[in-house]
């Protein structure tokens, strides 16, 4: 009997923002690009592959990417306009599958094992997106295409821009076991640091760890990286609305008051509330930090961003700005929590299992 899987195709624009300024402003073509607020402050929304060459990446304070690229242009972010052009490119994944599962304005999963033109591989199928999407919009996409989200996800990344990769079901473990962990989708700075000083920098060595010992050391988490070290992913692609908030807290088993190790304590947070987000495919447009003293008053600190987040380093920044907001402690603190909310993701753009044939 013939092996059955989904086939699912990653699709991620290339530079998104970026690019519909420099289709929109032939002036921009060629040079480097930040879109974001102003050269005196804020922080890049996004960069052009202009500038990406001179270390320009999105979530970089504005005074950090002039330090490393002088002649950077910045263009203010146009909203209204990305969502309208992600509309377009909504439309012509919805040509191909009902089956559309956004994680921003820029990307999105879809599962063609079925498509709606009869199109044997669904690498055929990334090709003709990808075709009609320059066509239709003039601008470029990276495809990738696999089995699974996780696969199909790294996939997109791995030949940008404007790239096609395909990871088959007989490459899979062996493609994994190559990939750096840092590089994993759902495995953060943090985390990957901490797997470092265990010794654990590929997917070869992830995979050589148990699950136990995995669930040991990064909690529920544990049997997400199990899973993924063996190219496994049995997440389907959902179309449906998503919830109105993601968080996850911690009490701790005395109040603490030093810096590093509430530090210590509030980096698993922040990566599990992410690793939910991402899960989710939702990105929020608000941070929130929850804290309760040892005489249990509580208090919160909020951030919101005019856009979803979609950087981890960018959310990561705003959780430690909002955490060194409530220095100096009046007492020990028994409790934080973090939660992203305002969310955006399948509700932003309004699967049976055959062979699988790339």
């Amino acid at each position: 009997m013939l092996a059955t899987f989904r086939k699912i195709i990653h699709i991620d624009m290339d530079a998104f923002y970026a690019s519909v300024e420099q289709r929109d402003n032939p002036d921009l073509q060629g040079k480097p690009l930040a879109v974001g607020g102003s050269r005196e402050r804020g922080v890049v929304a996004a960069a052009s592959y202009e500038a990406r060459k001179f270390g320009v990446r999105s979530a970089m304070a504005s005074v950090t990417a002039i330090r490393k690229c002088p002649q950077l242009i910045f263009v203010r972010p146009r909203f209204e306009v990305y969502k309208a052009v992600s509309r377009e490119i909504r439309d012509i994944f919805a040509q191909y599958t009902p089956l559309i599962e956004p994680l921003s304005l820029d990307e999105a999963y879809l599962d063609v094992t079925e498509n709606l033109k009869g199109i044997e591989t669904a690498t055929q199928v990334a090709e003709e997106i990808k075709a009609q999407i320059k066509a239709e919009t003039g601008l470029t996409a990276s495809a990738g295409v696999s089995f699974n989200k996780f696969l199909a996800k790294i996939a997109s990344d791995y030949r940008k821009p404007d790239g096609l990769f395909i990871i088959k079901p007989s490459q899979a473990e062996k493609f994994v076991e190559t990939l750096e962990v840092k590089d994993f989708h759902g495995i953060g700075k943090v985390t990957a640091e901490k797997m470092h000083k265990m010794g654990i920098f590929t997917g070869g060595d992830l995979k050589l760890q148990s699950q136990e010992f995995l669930v040991k050391h990064f909690g529920k988490a544990g049997r997400w990286y199990y899973q993924i070290a063996r190219g496994q992913d049995d997440r389907p692609v959902n179309p449906d609305r998503i919830r109105k908030s993601i968080g996850a807290e911690e009490t701790f088993s005395s109040d603490l008051e030093d810096l590093e190790l509430l530090l210590n304590e509030l980096w698993p947070i922040t990566e599990e509330v992410w690793r939910r987000a991402e899960r989710a495919h939702a990105y929020g447009k608000t941070v929130t930090l929850k804290v309760k003293f040892g005489d249990f008053e509580q208090i919160t600190r909020s951030r919101t961003s005019l856009q979803p987040i979609t950087e981890q380093s960018f959310y990561e920044r705003i959780v430690k700005d909002l955490f060194d907001s409530i220095f100096p402690l009046r007492m020990g603190i028994r409790l934080m929590g973090v939660t992203l909310s305002n969310l955006e993701g399948a509700d932003e753009w309004e699967g049976r299992q055959l062979t699988f044939n790339f």
